[in-house]
């Protein structure tokens, strides 16, 4: 830094608008320009108000001083900042580089308050002084920081004397120039001027220690984020440059603040505050903008040989600071005589490492050399160097095992000689254009051809070529191997591994390719999409392994059948293919009779008899038919065909199909109507009916059954069977399943607003249990665990007892002992569990004897008959006796008629649930039907049912279609 009238001017700064700061380092270039643009703005700026004086005395000192310090300041953020978000190794000299900044801020800002608010001069020495000083030492940290690291205890050696170098030679000169004169002040030891004199030696020697540092850096400097540390190098250089002059004898008497060297000192700071973001913009920029290189380029002949001159032209500087006394006729001074012998010392010391270094870097290429050599000799690869007329002159010894030819037989030989007459062309052409690429940006090619064999045969070849003296390098190595086993790789990800038959993905190219290739306007092209009927049947029966035979002799059929231009493809499981190009007619009825009298005769084809193991296996053939009409992509001629073929199984099977616009239609259709349920589902649109469950003894409603009703936008409140069965899609059309996800949302929203209810109803006095139907797989959901159902228990207050599990599934595949550990955690909550639909399913026997099951409730189907059939009123006995032998409840789902009540209380039912009593209500008639307490039980003659009774004012519910239900009054 300079003296203290300079202030220490100096420092890194951010761009003047702090949004600079937070555009992020991937901007482009453009906007990179703008910032350098706007930084040369305010600094030319700066420097155009100092020159002219700022037009007074006290507006200088302002600028001078308080200016300076807040470009210090808003460099210290900047660099602070970028500090903490790098993760790097750099990031301790940032934080360096920030605290460097801030003391120059700090003493540019005591130098304004003595000189602007005080109005006085600047004591010395100060707190100014004791700042200014402050600023060096941590920048030269921060820069040995940056500097690479040597690896060697003599790149260490070398990186001190590289420094005394430079620095001892700076100290040479500078001393000769100005700082003796300090010196011998120190020395004279006169009041008061001892301290000037000291800071003024003081700041040149720090000057001098950071631009050594800064010019050993240069040629040092790490390569990670080398635009950032470029600029904080130019703009310490800048600041100490600046420094440099204010010490000059000439600046020294007669500076004030706000002057043009100011403009320095200012544009010093900004450039340190613009190097972490703008130089990083840049050079993100730069990078996008660029292509990618395969190597970096060499270093410039005089860029390279900098740092090789650099002690001999450090030795050179301190020559001249001697020779400058000698001239002038003055004496030696002793600190130069000691200064220039030691620079000279560290030279010879300098220059003897790197002597010895020579030596050893002799000795390792030679030893490189024969290393290479004997590569070269015992590679496996093939080396040639081929002349710039294509002579090959030299070829490695692996060319007798690689192309069975001696290597003393190929020298000598033209290279295009070697070459399949059909890659010569291209290889040509390859390498003409690699020779005219710039080397810096492509330094090496690949070319892959046949090459000829000593027997004749031609060998694929793979070579990395690289430029040598105008000619060319070529490693060359028979990956001929390797190209069969990509061919082979690359049928079998284009081909079924089962039957060799074209897959999915080629079948999908080839019918691209016939709806844009030279063919694209034959709307004649035909897609068969084909199923075999009954297939799961045979895996089912006799193996898999029968299957996967049957499947290879369905390939085999299909494969036969079709024509020599068709394709034939299975498309996986037992799902085939088959791609018929057409003959150009453009009839439709003539397109459409041949297409169908293709399919059918592959249908009668493959629905003939197979012999697997000795056993005769029949299956038929479901077959749907699409055209290549006009602007039709490939995606949708398969979807029309894979259509139709469902429709054709739909329609009884073993049958062909033609595609028909209505059937995408009434695909839409349910589309539109499974996303109205989706709708429905998230804006709120089900409504909880319940219907009460009767003691059939005695009348008095002991529970209710939640059930869920869409509101429909017509007012009609459609049943779960309804709703579920429109967003169901038919099975397997175009590849969607029931979306099983709606159907859980649907039962967690049953569960929770069927519990929410109850609780209130109970907070009401009316006691009575709320039974909910879920099924056994909705109960081993894991994404449903009991603390869920219990926390929820919890939240409402529903007491112990107060819910009921209807569990709803007869499915043997069903795990046994996983759900029993369920239902038995449940019971532990207070929940019972009803055994729902029983009667009806093959597990009902089963789940009655393993699970812990509360109660009984009878399948609908025999309740239903139960007045007309003998035989279903035996059985629903039995079935009860059960229940009663276990000590269980009993409740009949479908009690519609007066006479199925009588016969079920005479068979010892407990409880029924029907339209004999009341259908599903909503919860202002329920509760209606609560506080009344009881139905009227029919007797043994027949008598139209209630809703809720007679004398509750319901409206009548008459037994008949269930498709609809009349949403209830409010």
């Amino acid at each position: 830094m300079g003296c203290a009238e300079a202030g220490g001017r100096g420092g890194p700064v951010s761009p003047p608008r702090a949004a600079l700061l937070t555009r992020p380092p991937t901007a482009g270039a453009g906007r990179g320009l703008a910032a350098q643009l706007l930084l040369a703005v305010v600094s030319g700026g700066y420097a155009v108000g100092a020159a002219l004086g700022w037009g007074s005395t006290e507006l200088a000192k302002i600028m001078g001083d308080f200016g300076l310090s807040t470009a210090g300041l808003l460099a210290a953020v900047s660099c602070f900042h970028y500090a903490r978000t790098i993760d790097r190794r750099e990031r301790p000299a940032w934080l360096m580089f920030a605290f460097s900044s801030l003391m120059g801020a700090l003493g540019n800002a005591v130098w304004g308050w003595y000189e602007v608010v005080l109005g006085q001069d600047v004591p010395e020495p100060s707190l100014a002084d004791f700042a200014f000083l402050c600023f060096a030492p941590p920048a030269i940290v921060g820069l040995l920081v940056l500097a690479k690291r040597p690896v060697t205890r003599a790149g260490w050696v070398c990186l001190g004397l590289d420094s005394w170098l430079i620095g001892g030679s700076l100290l040479t000169l500078s001393w000769s120039l100005a700082l003796a004169n300090a010196a011998r002040t120190v020395q004279s030891g006169a009041p008061g001027s001892v301290p000037r004199a000291a800071l003024s030696l003081a700041y040149p020697l720090l000057d001098i220690a950071l631009v050594s540092m800064v010019l050993v850096l240069h040629f040092r400097r790490s390569a990670n984020n080398r635009s950032a540390v470029n600029t904080a190098i130019a703009a310490l250089a800048l600041t100490v440059l600046s420094d440099a002059l204010f010490t000059s004898p000439l600046l020294n008497t007669t500076y004030r603040s706000g002057e043009i060297l100011d403009a320095g000192w200012f544009a010093g700071s900004l450039l340190l505050a613009y190097a972490p973001w703008g130089a990083r913009r840049a050079e993100s920029a730069e990078q996008a903008v660029r292509p990618p290189r395969a190597e970096r380029p060499h270093s410039r002949p005089i860029s390279g040989s900098l740092p090789a001159l650099t002690p001999y032209l450090a030795a050179a500087v301190c020559t001249l600071g001697i020779l400058y006394n000698v001239v002038d006729g003055r004496k030696v001074d002793r600190m130069v005589v000691f200064t220039g012998c030691t620079v000279v010392l560290a030279l010879v010391i300098r220059q003897g490492i790197m002597l010895v270094d020579n030596i050893a870097l002799t000795q390792e290429l030679a030893q490189k050399e024969n290393h290479f050599r004997s590569l070269v000799q015992g590679s496996s690869d093939v080396i040639m160097i081929a002349a710039p007329t294509g002579t090959l002159r030299y070829v490695s010894p692996a060319a007798a095992g690689v192309y069975g030819r001696e290597a003393e037989e190929l020298v000598g030989t033209e290279l295009a000689t070697l070459i399949h007459p059909d890659d010569l062309g291209r290889v040509v052409h390859e390498v003409r254009r690699f020779l005219a690429a710039p080397p810096s940006e492509e330094p090496t090619t690949r070319i892959e051809c046949r090459f000829e064999s000593g027997e004749g045969d031609w060998l694929n070849v793979e070579s990395t070529v690289n430029r040598h003296q105008g000619g060319l390098i070529l490693n060359s190595r028979d990956v001929t191997e390797r190209v069969r086993l990509q061919a082979q790789l690359q049928h079998s990800a284009e081909h079924d591994p089962l039957t060799d038959l074209p897959n999915r993905a080629l079948f999908t190219r080839r019918v691209r390719q016939a709806l844009t290739g030279r063919r694209a306007g034959d709307h004649s092209t035909a897609v068969l999409f084909i199923d075999l009927d009954g297939f799961k049947a045979v895996n089912d029966t006799i193996g898999h392994q029968a299957g996967d035979e049957l499947l290879v002799e369905a390939a085999r059929r299909l494969q036969d059948s079709v024509r020599a231009g068709d394709t034939a493809a299975r498309l996986g499981g037992d799902e085939f293919a088959a791609l018929i190009m057409g003959d150009g007619s453009r009839d439709r009825g003539a397109r459409e009779y041949q297409a169908h009298e293709i399919a059918d005769r592959l249908r009668t084809t493959l629905s003939q008899p197979y012999r697997i193991g000795g056993s005769e296996v029949r299956v038929a053939a479901s077959i749907g038919v699409a055209f290549a009409d006009p602007g039709i992509t490939p995606s949708d001629l398969m979807r029309n065909a894979d259509l139709a073929m469902y429709r054709a199984k739909a329609g009884g099977k073993n049958r062909v199909e033609l595609y028909a616009p209505q059937m995408q239609a009434e695909v839409v259709r349910k589309a539109e109507l499974a996303g109205r349920l989706r709708t429905a589902l998230h804006e709120g649109e089900f409504a909880l009916l319940h219907q009460p469950v009767v003691s059939l003894a005695t009348g008095e409603v002991t529970a209710v059954a939640a059930q869920a009703r869409w509101r429909s936008a017509q007012g009609i409140l459609f049943t779960p069977a309804e709703f579920l069965r429109v967003a169901e899609y038919s099975e397997g059309a175009h590849g969607i399943a029931p979306d099983a996800s709606r159907t859980a949302e649907l039962g967690r929203w049953l569960l929770e607003e069927a519990v929410e209810q109850a609780a209130e109803r109970h907070r009401a006095g009316h006691h009575v249990p709320v039974a909910v139907r879920i099924t056994a797989q909705r109960l081993l959901d894991r994404s449903v665990p009991l603390a869920s159902l219990d926390a929820l228990l919890t939240r409402h207050g529903l007491p112990s007892g107060a819910l009921v599990i209807e569990l709803a599934d007869s499915d043997p595949r069903v795990p046994f002992d996983e759900l029993e550990r369920r239902l038995t955690a449940l019971r532990r909550l207070g929940v019972l569990i009803a055994l729902d639909g029983f009667g009806s399913g093959y597990a009902a026997i089963s789940a009655l004897r393993r699970l812990p099951v509360d109660m009984l409730k009878l399948d609908r189907g025999l309740v239903e008959g139960l007045a007309e059939s003998a035989r279903l009123h035996k059985i629903t006995a039995g079935l009860l006796r059960i229940a009663n032998d276990l000590g269980m409840q009993s409740v009949a789902d479908g009690v519609d008629l007066p006479e199925q009540v009588s016969a079920l209380r005479a068979m010892g039912c407990t409880h029924g649930q029907g339209m004999a009593f009341s259908g599903p209500l909503d919860e202002y008639r329920l509760r209606r039907a609560l506080v009344r307490g009881t139905f009227p039980v029919p007797g043994g003659v027949a008598q139209p049912a209630l809703a809720g009774g007679s004398s509750s004012g319901l409206m009548v519910i008459r037994r008949g279609s269930n498709n609809e239900t009349p949403v209830p009054p409010a």
